[in-house]
This record gives structure tokens, sequence and C-alpha cells, in this order.
């Protein structure tokens, strides 16, 4: 009887499985929680954040004021300087402005220190979030906090503050946290990638024995299976007689990687409200950052006897300034309205002033009015006259074009 068992023993099939590290089934059981570094070392999300920090940065900041009804570009203040060109920090403004929106995206927001002298700025700093530590009352009304950076107090005002998701003025919530599950398994899915290229593409399997392996057989087999599914081996296994390779069946997330990885894209595109339109994407993920940067900028860098005065305001023709066609197509549509002058769009091009060119059409075909000695001309009659002397078409025409105020002929006595 026992040496029929041990017949027995030996015909039945002995199963050794190859020792493969399946790193995501790993990450998933270890429980592992995404990381900002975790997170901007997934492809897309790493290519939307630097999309967007980089259009904005790449915008000029500009101040401008409120006077008589009406607005007024401010040239020369230094607080401009900073914004656009040196900080008198070791970033520059570029730089500055783009590490802002990477931590207004992935962190608790985007932090710049202002340096004064008195009520004079003599710089703006970056300061990383992960420097910066808040401690806020309790009151949900009159809300109160103080900035702590490396265990030194600050008041509120001696920050920009960029913040995303604020509830407290303080501090914002980043996308990692928001939805940090959604970016684990993005993160998990390229670990799992990573893996599969790192063990040569190999499909998992089984190997099957008709006889009893002892230990050391074993043990070779592992050894020669595991350097089949390294990078540093020339992948070839010789099975002896009696052994057999059995393939196992693909997995879940094996047939379901690409289409993941597919829709994963798409997710976290969506994320970030990028699409195929320039124009969507301009409205939904640039511009609603560029108007929280303003309002930053407004509350923060402004004195409190300039507010409602003065604002700072992206320049977002810069967005649009590479591409010629599209630039010059615009300055057309707006030169044919009557909605610029050849002189205001080569001011725009950063091209010089021509007598002669401040005339818009204001319509009739062929009716041009020169702003600046305020005279119209008729190509068609080649006539030049006043704008008193010109029909009452023109002169309404004449009249919209420059802002509806109430017109008056230069015969007709003032007020």
């Amino acid at each position: 009887m026992g040496l029929f068992d041990l017949f027995r023993k030996r015909s039945e099939p002995q199963v050794v499985e190859p020792q493969i590290s399946d790193l995501l089934l790993t990450a998933l059981l270890n429980n592992e929680t995404i990381t900002r570094e975790k997170a901007m070392q997934i492809p897309a999300v790493c290519g939307d954040v630097d999309f967007i920090s980089n259009m904005i940065a790449s915008m000029p900041i500009k101040l401008y004021r409120n006077k008589d009804d009406k607005v007024e570009r401010i040239n020369g203040d230094v607080r401009e300087t900073f914004l656009n060109g040196d900080t008198a920090d070791k970033l520059d403004a570029f730089q500055t402005k783009k590490a802002m929106v990477e931590d207004y995206l992935m962190g608790k927001g985007g932090y710049c220190y202002i340096s004064k002298s008195r009520n004079d700025v003599t710089g703006l700093h970056y300061v990383e979030e992960r420097h910066i530590e808040v401690w806020k009352s309790d009151d949900p009304i009159y809300k109160y906090y103080k900035l702590l950076v490396m265990g030194k107090e600050y008041r509120d005002f001696d920050f920009i503050k960029l913040l995303r998701n604020t509830k407290d003025g303080a501090s914002g919530e980043g996308l990692t946290a928001q939805i940090s599950k959604m970016l684990e398994t993005a993160y998990q899915t390229m670990l799992y990638q990573l893996g599969m290229v790192k063990k040569g593409g190999n499909k998992r399997g089984f190997l099957k024995s008709t006889h009893t392996l002892d230990e050391g057989a074993i043990a070779k087999l592992k050894q020669a299976w595991a350097q089949m599914y390294s990078n540093e081996s020339d992948k070839i296994v010789i099975l002896n007689n009696g052994l057999e390779f059995q393939e196992a069946s693909d997995t879940v997330t094996d047939m379901q990687l690409n289409e993941s990885k597919i829709t994963l894209q798409k997710e976290i595109h969506n994320l970030f409200h990028i699409s195929d339109s320039f124009e969507d994407t301009f409205k939904f993920a640039i511009y609603p950052i560029v108007k929280a940067f303003e309002t930053a900028l407004n509350r923060d860098l402004l004195l409190e006897k300039e507010k409602g005065k003065k604002f700072f305001e992206f320049d977002t023709k810069e967005v649009v300034r590479a591409n010629l066609k599209e630039r010059y197509e615009a300055y057309k549509l707006a030169k044919d309205t009557g909605f610029l002058t050849l002189n205001e769009i080569r001011r725009e091009e950063n091209l010089n002033w021509i007598e002669g060119l401040d005339v818009v059409n204001v319509g009739l075909g062929a009716v041009l009015y020169d702003t600046i000695k305020h005279v119209y001309y008729t190509p068609n009659t080649d006539t030049i006259g006043n704008v008193g002397d010109a029909d009452e078409e023109t002169q309404e025409l004449i009249k919209t074009d420059e802002g509806g105020s109430e017109w008056k002929s230069p015969s007709e006595p003032t007020a």
C-alpha cells in the first residue's frame, strides 16, 4: 500500500508558480496614497500642469487706473517690473508665476512674500507651499489667521496668496488631495506598466511537472525563471523532460490596461479642463486662474488708498501672439469695424507710431475719421471737413465711435 502511494505521488503533476512580483497588487495591498511628487510622475498630470502654468507665466501683468470714467495704463510702476521681470529674488517673474500656479493646482496654494520699505514694494519672494503653516482662529465669521514660515509669524497681507477651493482665505485644496483616488489609480497603472516592461512583457503562467521535484531543482527553476523575466538575460529557459509551461489566462487588469489608460488620460484632461479646442481650454482651464491671480494681486499688492482706483490685469493677448494668422485676422476685423486705428494696432505689436494712421472707418463705404485732428475725409468726393460740417449720419457714426458721449459742433457754445 505504501509503495502504491509513493508511485501515485510521483505520477501526480507538480505545479511550480513563477515568482513574479505584481507591482500594482503590492501597492494596492499596501494601501499607498498619492502624493504630489507621485502625481507629477503621471505624464498626463505633468503635461497639463506644465501647459497651464507656462501659459499663465508667459502673460505680462499690467497696472491700470480708472480716471474720469476712462481706463489708462500706468507706466513705470516698480511693482509691474517685479511681476514681469526681476523680482529681486533668485526666481525671475516667469519662474515665480509658474511656481505659484503649480502650487495652486497641486498644493495648498501659491504664496509669494512681499518685501517692503514702508509702503514701497522692494521685492517679491516665492515661498514653497510646504514651508507655509497656517494658524487661524475658530471664528467662522470674522476670520483671522497668521502665516508661519520656519516658525516666524507673518500677517496675511505680507503675502500674495493664490488659493484654489479655499474656505478660510489662508490655504486651498489642491487636486492631489481632492481627487487622490483617481490619481492613485493612474499612478498604480503606470507602475503596473513599468513592471511589465521590467519583466520583458512576458506572459505569466505555471510550470507543471509529471514527477516530484526536490528542493534543489525547484530553487534552480525559480532562479532561471526570474532571470527570464529580467531585462538582463536572453530570456531562454530549457525545460527538462516532464516539465510543461501553461500560460495563465489574462487578468482583468491585463485585458483592460490599454482601455483604462486611455480613460484615465481623458479623465485627467477633463479634470484640468484641457480639450481639443484651444478656445474652450483657455476659457475653462486658464482664464479662471488668471482672474484668481488678478484678484489676489489687487488685494495684496495695492495700497488701501489705491483699491478701487488702480488694478492689475493680465495681458491675455500674449496667448494668441504665437498664431500670426489668427492675430492679423483679428486686427483686420478690428480695423474694418472701426474698433482700432492702425496706430493702435501697431502699438499692440510694439511698433512705432506713424503720423496719419490714427484714422478709423466710420462706415458709408468710404468715410475716414482722424481721431487726433478730429476731421473726416470722404475719398469718393475727395473732401476734408470739420466734424461740424459732416452730415447727420456721419456725425452719428463719429459720435458712436467716440464712445457714445454727447456730440457738439465746434460752433455750438459750451455750457
